[in-house]
């Protein structure tokens, strides 16, 4: 019996052993099997890095040659890569005012004064605000070994805030140019000395492009069915030829369109979203429609940061349109100015004319504008834009004597009436407000305005509205039942008296 339980345990022991070395071995081919077939790197950091998403200034590569040994394109894309992640973090640290991700990017030595200034700033309580907008590398040497890089990057638009106290005390923008030596470790090109010389202030001069000898009478578009989203499941190109159509036969000659930013795909444009913008252009110039195209409908973060993104959804449309026969003009956003006290006035000012400056880069052919949401704010930046926009929902008998002070103040830019128009809703929440005949009433009395002083307009809109999404005018009822209401046309087709004005 004693015999029997020695060989029990012994067996026991053995097999305990022989699983116990299985599992061990299965964890080592794991981990060989891991390292061998290209772990992500990315996750070797301390922190992710995700530039698509946070980060996308342009970058042109000068490819002369350089110095020293032949660069592959796997290595260039990798160096480019780990180049913007080190701009990106460099400017969250000094934004936070945290360390986090600066060892991933910058070689001990290059750390140094980055910490330094980062304790400085926490010692002030200051912090940066920055992004750059535009790089041009050049690779000037290439270590044999592979391990060393020389890289100059010329003319680096940077944009900067800094805040010191939660106060806003500088805004700058600068160009620079840079060299930089950048190591090879652990299979990540780290800064290891960075070098900043020749600063000057960045040039905002933009190029004038000529309007359009068009005298402008069009009127602001969106579907009947579909408003607030024209480019989404149930696009519909026939209703939208037969709203042309309709558009062309009453007179007008143009209309206002609206890109919304993050249906779009934000940074990263969908092929699909532009294949629609495409068939309404192409329906457009079919029907002899000119098309004012306004940009980041639904946008309104303006951060910094974000900046890149933005540029690179705006430079992706306008690089794609530039060359179509129907588009007028380019609006770079719908009534900024409503988020001046949420958002900051002077931050949302600087992202446009960034926005206008890059448009205009890409672009030489077509005017540019923005539509501001009263006659009181189109003064801004009304010398850096071609067309002065504006929109008008205040007292019809104060409009005349607004405009003609508008035109003193600026008499040699074209001034656009953008939006204007008057809901015909009289119910329940507005019994005694409006209705379709004071409706007809306004449009009659305003054609003769914008015919005695031959003013471009685009009235708003085609369409009476079933429904009005909540992220228009939020959901009380009082401020959506009015907003559906300001169509020449009845939801159930039927035009409404105003129609017989919609043009002089």
């Amino acid at each position: 019996m004693v015999i029997h339980n020695k060989l029990l345990i012994r067996a026991i022991l053995i097999s305990s052993y022989i699983v116990l070395s299985a599992i061990v071995l299965f964890l080592i081919s794991s981990v060989l099997s891991y390292l061998n077939t290209g772990a992500d790197r990315s996750k070797l950091l301390h922190t992710q890095v995700y530039k698509e998403d946070n980060y996308t200034p342009q970058l042109f590569w000068k490819n002369d040659g350089n110095e020293g040994r032949n660069i592959s394109a796997q290595v260039l894309q990798e160096v480019e890569s780990n180049y913007l992640d080190a701009w990106y973090v460099k400017q969250v640290a000094y934004r936070e005012n945290k360390k986090t991700g600066i060892e991933d990017f910058y070689t001990k030595n290059a750390r140094k004064n980055l910490y330094a200034t980062i304790n400085d700033n926490l010692k002030s309580r200051t912090y940066f605000e920055s992004t750059t907008l535009t790089h041009n590398p050049d690779i000037l040497f290439y270590s044999e070994d592979g391990q060393l890089i020389v890289l100059e990057d010329k003319k680096v638009v940077e944009h900067k805030k800094v805040f010191q106290n939660e106060q806003q005390i500088l805004a700058t923008t600068e160009q620079a140019d840079y060299k930089h030596i950048l190591l090879l470790e652990d299979g990540f090109w780290r800064v290891r000395h960075s070098i900043k010389e020749h600063v000057q202030p960045f040039d905002k001069r933009i190029k004038k492009t000529p309007p359009d000898s068009l005298w402008i009478k069009g009127i602001n578009y969106y579907p009947q069915k579909t408003p607030w989203n024209m480019f989404g499941d149930d696009f519909d190109d026939i209703i939208i030829a037969k709203d042309f159509e309709l558009i062309k036969k009453s007179g007008l000659n143009s209309i206002r369109i609206f890109v919304p930013y993050e249906d779009f795909g934000k940074a990263k444009v969908k092929p699909e979203r532009l294949a629609k913008l495409k068939t309404v252009l192409d329906i457009a110039l079919q029907k002899q429609l000119k098309v004012v195209v306004t940009l980041f409908d639904f946008y309104g973060n303006y951060d910094v940061l974000d900046w890149t993104l933005t540029y690179k959804h705006a430079s992706k449309i306008v690089t794609t349109f530039k060359d179509h026969k129907a588009i007028l003009a380019w609006d770079l956003k719908n009534e900024p100015n409503l988020d001046f006290s949420s958002r900051g006035k002077e931050n949302i000012i600087s992202w446009l004319e960034y926005l206008l400056i890059l448009i205009k880069s890409i672009d030489e052919i077509h005017p540019v504008t923005i539509g501001w949401s009263n006659i009181e704010s189109a003064s801004i930046l009304s010398d850096k834009v071609d067309y002065v926009s504006f929109h008008y929902y205040e007292d019809i008998e104060n409009f005349e004597t607004k405009y003609l002070a508008l035109k003193k103040q600026i008499p040699n830019k074209q001034l656009i009436l953008q939006e204007f128009g008057l809901s015909s809703y009289g119910g329940f929440w507005r019994p005694f407000a409006s209705s379709e005949k004071e409706q007809a009433n306004y449009h009659q009395t305003m054609q003769k305005v914008l015919s005695k002083h031959n003013i471009h307009f685009m009235s708003w809109t085609l369409y009476d509205f079933e429904n009005v999404p909540q992220s228009v005018v939020g959901k009380l009822p009082w401020r959506t039942n009015p907003q559906k209401k300001f169509g020449f046309i009845r939801s159930d087709g039927s035009k409404k008296p105003s129609f017989e004005f919609i043009c002089e």
